[in-house]
This record gives structure tokens, sequence and C-alpha cells, in this order.
């Protein structure tokens, strides 16, 4: 049974396209609500629901955040950059996991995994100060055997294996290259004891073949669910991704 974490960030994307100057993020004329739309998701089948608070605060807000903490009755996954600020607010929010990802200012969504072997030092603080507390970390990283060693070594007990690449490549020659990648890093990082989940531009097509990648625990998909719900409506949409996730 692989789960389905649900990622609400461009439910907040629409809204603030609109409302970024209202004070208040739901309520009167504010609309859509990230909130609703999560519990809408969960009721569907969702097994977590996932965030990136950005510090450009670009689509979630910290209100979203703590309103979601307190009103999901399944698993909250916060995306963060890996700052002594962000770090801080985790502790405070006591999420059920997070997840370190790197973060350009520039980028639309994120691009790339975070790079633990060139910055050990500031992800190994991070790491210890969630384990400390309680919360289990999760290392968003690209499939490199370096980059998974390097997440084992840190201590933290899940890594997110970055998709975009092999996405990205799905309807070109690279696309069986991207996918063995992908396949020895999940390996690699069983091997490890890693618990093992994937995310970053998974569709409805491409699930055919990711769930098959090994010792695969979770997957968290957003941009193609919310972009499916337009159409189909939000419970209609997890609905189908479940169904085709676990067949």
């Amino acid at each position: 049974m692989i789960l389905l974490g649900l990622n609400i960030d461009h439910c907040a994307t629409v809204r603030q396209a609109r409302y970024r100057e209202e004070p208040a993020t739901t309520g009167g004329a504010v609309e859509p609500d990230p909130v609703a739309l999560a519990l809408l998701g969960e009721r569907a089948g969702a097994d977590g629901i996932t965030v990136h608070l950005r510090e450009d605060r670009r689509h979630i807000q910290e209100r979203d955040v703590w309103r979601l903490r307190e009103s999901i009755a399944t698993r909250l996954n916060l995306e963060m950059a890996c700052t002594p600020e962000m770090t801080a607010f985790a502790l405070k929010l006591q999420p059920a996991t997070v997840c370190l990802v790197p973060e350009n200012r520039q980028e639309v969504s994120t691009e790339g995994g975070l790079d633990v072997v060139g910055n050990r030092a500031r992800v190994q603080a991070c790491v210890d100060a969630m384990n400390a507390a309680g919360i289990k970390t999760s290392l968003f990283i690209d499939p490199s055997e370096a980059q998974i060693e390097q997440a084992a070594q840190l201590g933290a007990p899940l890594v997110e294996l970055h998709t975009g690449a092999y996405a990205h490549a799905y309807h070109t020659p690279r696309r069986a290259a991207e996918f063995q990648l992908l396949r020895l890093g999940c390996v690699r990082a069983h091997e490890l004891g890693l618990t093992v989940n994937a995310g970053h531009g998974i569709n409805y097509v491409n699930l055919t073949e990711v769930r098959t990648l090994p010792h695969l625990h979770e997957l968290n998909i957003g941009h193609s669910i919310i972009s499916r719900a337009l159409f189909t409506g939000i419970e209609e949409a997890v609905r189908e991704l479940k169904a085709r996730l676990n067949p």
C-alpha cells in the first residue's frame, strides 16, 4: 500500500493571486481556503497533507499551517528550508514530519534536490533539532548514491527522492535512464534503513510507472491533483489518483 501525501500549496497560490494584500487568509470574500480543500482531500482518501511554507510566503501562510495543524485528521508534513527561522517555527508547530527542501526565490516550485553533501553542518543541525523534538525528518534529495548515503549518516529517518528529472524526461529517450536512477536510489536508501518517499512532477500518466519503484512508502503530489480538481473537484481527483496508485 503506497500512501498519498496531498500537497495543497497551489490552492493557496490561487487565493494569493487575488487576495495577497488582505490581512485575513479566509473569511469574507477571501477564497479558496486551503484548509477546506485539505479536509475534502482527506475525506477522499489522502493519507496526509503537505504544505511548503516558503520564505517569501508566496502561497501558504503561517495562519494556514496553524489551522491545518488544528483541523486535519491525518498527518501534517511541513516542507521547509533548512534555516534557523524555519527550524524554530517547526519546533513550535510540532508537525508529524518535516521535509527539508532547497529554496530559490526565482523558482516557481522546488527544482532539484537538497545538497546534503555540500550543506552537511546546516542540515545536521536541523535534523538533530527535529529528532530531539520527536519530529520525523525527511530530506528531499536527488537519487544519487552520495546524497542518499549522506542522508543516512545525518540520522534522518526518511528521504523523499526528487522525481522531477524523470518527470521532465518522461516523453524523451532519457526516461529509462532517469527511472533506473530512481530505482537504484530506492534500493540503496532501503538498504541503509531509510523510509523511501518520492515526489515532484508525478501525474496521472507517469504514476503508472512510478508506483512500481521498489520500497516506495509514500508519494507527495500536488500540482497534478489540483489541476485535475479544476475539472472534477478535489474529492474525485484524489479518489482517481488513489485508485491508480494502488489498483
